[in-house]
This record gives C-alpha cells, sequence and structure tokens, in this order.
C-alpha cells in the first residue's frame, strides 16, 4: 500500500516539475521566484504545481500585477520562496546526516543550520540584493531577521513530522531509498503550512517581499492596478534599475512587533523539537 502511495507520489511529483517548469517561462514573475515555484514542486509534488496555478500563473495577459496583488497571494509567494532556498539546505542536510550516521537533535541542527544558511545567505540575500540597492551587506541586514522567524516556523512543522513518518514507517531509509524522499517532501508540505502564518505577519509589516511582476520593456501596459498591488519590476535592463517598491497591503505595522514573533516562532520550534526528539527516541528504540 505504501509503496503504491509513494509510486504515485513521484509520478505526479515529476508531472508537476515538467508542467510548472515549461509553463512558467511565459508568466511574467522574476527569475528567482520562477526557480522557487521549480523547486518546491520538486519538493512537495502537485501541491506546488497547485499552489503556481492558484497564487502565481498569470489568469489573461496584463493582469498579473492585479492578480497577485491579494496579501494571500503575497504571503503564498514569500512562503514559497522560503520553502525553496530553506528546503535545498535541509534536504542537503538530512543527505549528510544519512550517510555520517548522524541522527536525532544532531540530524536536525544539521538541517536547520544548512536550511537558514542556504536560504539566507543565498536565496534571500543574495537573489534578493537589487531589492536592497545591489549591496549585499545590506542585503544580509535586511533579510535576516525575516528569514529566521519563518525558518523556524518551518522546521516546527517539518522536524516532527520527519521524524513522525520514519517512526511509522518503521526506520530511517537512505537517500538510496524512495521512502527517504517521501518522508521528507511531506515534511516539508506539512513545514510550508506552518510557515505560513508567519509569512502572513512579514508580509503585512513589509519584512518580506511577496509575489512580483517581471516585464519587458516592450510588453503591452498592464492592466491598471491598485497602488498596493506588491512589488513589480519593468524593463528588461539590470533589475537594479527596473525594480521598484510598491507597497503591499495595510499601511500601519500589525501586532505584536518582531521582539515577540521572534520569541514565539523559538518556542514554536521548541515544541516542534520536543516531538522531533520523542519520536526520534521511539524510532532508535524500535
Amino acid at each position: 500500500m505504501l509503496a503504491g502511495v509513494m509510486l504515485l507520489w513521484f509520478v505526479l511529483a515529476t508531472a508537476s516539475v515538467l508542467f510548472v517548469a515549461i509553463d512558467i517561462r511565459t508568466t511574467p514573475e522574476s527569475p528567482v521566484m520562477k526557480w522557487g515555484f521549480v523547486l518546491v514542486s520538486a519538493f512537495i509534488g502537485v501541491v506546488g504545481a497547485f499552489l503556481y496555478v492558484l497564487g502565481c500563473r498569470e489568469p489573461l495577459p496584463g493582469t498579473h500585477e492585479r492578480y497577485v496583488a491579494a496579501q494571500w497571494r503575497q504571503t503564498l509567494g514569500s512562503t514559497m520562496h522560503c520553502a525553496a532556498g530553506d528546503g535545498v539546505g535541509i534536504l542537503a542536510g538530512a543527505v549528510l546526516a544519512s550517510v555520517f550516521g548522524v541522527a536525532g537533535l544532531g540530524e536536525i541542527l544539521l538541517e536547520y543550520g544548512l536550511g537558514f544558511g542556504f536560504g539566507w545567505l543565498v536565496f534571500q540575500a543574495l537573489f534578493m540584493r537589487d531589492m536592497a540597492g545591489g549591496s549585499y551587506g545590506r542585503s544580509l541586514a535586511d533579510t535576516f531577521i525575516p528569514e529566521l522567524l519563518s525558518m523556524n516556523l518551518l522546521m516546527a512543522g517539518m522536524a516532527p513530522t520527519m521524524m513522525i513518518l520514519r517512526a511509522l514507517i518503521g526506520g530511517p531509509a537512505g537517500p538510496a531509498m524512495p521512502a527517504f524522499w517521501f518522508v521528507m517532501s511531506i515534511a516539508l508540505l506539512v513545514g510550508f503550512a506552518f510557515a505560513y502564518p508567519m509569512n502572513w505577519w512579514l508580509v503585512g509589516n513589509h519584512l518580506k517581499h511577496g509575489m512580483m511582476t517581471a516585464r519587458p520593456k516592450s510588453a503591452p501596459p498592464a492592466a491598471k492596478m491598485p497602488a498596493h498591488a506588491g512589488h513589480a519590476m519593468h524593463g528588461a535592463g539590470p533589475e537594479r534599475d527596473a525594480m521598484r517598491h510598491a507597497g503591499m497591503p495595510g499601511a500601519m505595522p500589525s501586532r505584536p512587533p518582531v521582539p515577540v514573533m521572534a520569541a514565539l516562532s523559538f518556542v514554536a520550534f521548541g515544541v516542534g523539537l520536543a516531538v522531533a526528539l520523542l519520536a526520534s527516541h521511539t524510532l532508535s528504540r524500535a
């Protein structure tokens, strides 16, 4: 039964990645977000493709700006960007932990460190440095707290799911086994769901970007849109010269403030870590 479920999952995941990789080429989205949707579709299969169609794919020519302006779509883009970047590091950590026999707390910390490092240093600060005027140092400073809070919630959902599924399946499986990737896919899917509310708060407080729109200079004018429709990039020249911040829904910052949300994110991660370690202990005794 489980083998059949995994086979169906991987078949749908393959089809989803192919669909998104081909279709997104004509979607007026920024390159980093395009790559993000392809990666997320590889990570969480058909769910990733569904989120792309529902949240990013332009329904009619010239309507992308207005389509992605809704805060839930902006938040979807923010969460997707987080899961794509962090997911690469997390999966690398899971593979290394399996190869070198690292388990329990050590594995989770390795995955957290690599996930946060790649997500922050590369997918956030490096790829989005144009939004900080082209300065990588400024981009590092601007993205540290948002990436930390989002990562905490992602791991709060992912770590216990990973350990519980391994316990239910009956033991850890190495990267050469389909069960290894199936468990990591489901864990990333749960982590995505956990990170979404935090990203809603981050986007609403202008601490993270959401969906964007990138059009060449020769493109026809987009449909008229409200001024709060998110981020847009227009022009085929250097992106740093073409990118502009058009604002996000909600003029006033939300409450609670950043320190409170940071504390709540660490509490959530701590609870998830405790559940994960309990499941890992059960697995080691099985």
